[in-house]
């Protein structure tokens, strides 16, 4: 039960991503400069994470810790992940950005679910 929360959590809208005020983001350097160390929130679902550039992923969501580690490849942000135990399998997602204040995830590679978070 608890990994299916996170999912819908981490998959907010049941669509995938519409051309609209985010921009794609297509380089890792651009990715990094945006959230490197930054908190990002989908205070929704009561999740925060961040993202290093050393390739590690921490955070939480729902009283649950989230640890992982991520790689960019061929323009997508590549991750796996953990939640309290439970496995996130791998999956390479498209990311957005709306400014530097919100940044989008759509997974397999933009053609699933997407989850916003707000930039802190």
């Amino acid at each position: 039960m608890k990994h299916l929360v996170l999912c819908a959590a981490l998959a907010t809208a049941a669509s995938p991503a519409l051309a609209d005020s985010y921009v794609p983001i297509k380089d890792q350097a651009t990715f990094l400069s945006l959230v490197n160390g930054k908190e990002l929130r989908n205070r929704l679902y009561g999740v925060r994470v961040s993202v290093f550039d050393n390739g590690a992923i921490q955070g939480a969501a729902l009283g649950w810790g989230i640890t992982g580690s991520w790689s960019w490849q061929d323009g997508y942000f590549c991750r796996e992940m953990n939640w309290g135990g439970d496995p996130i399998p791998y999956n390479c997602q498209l990311v957005e950005a709306r400014g530097d204040q919100q940044v989008r995830f759509t997974v397999d590679r933009g053609n699933g679910q997407s989850a916003s978070f707000r930039i802190q």
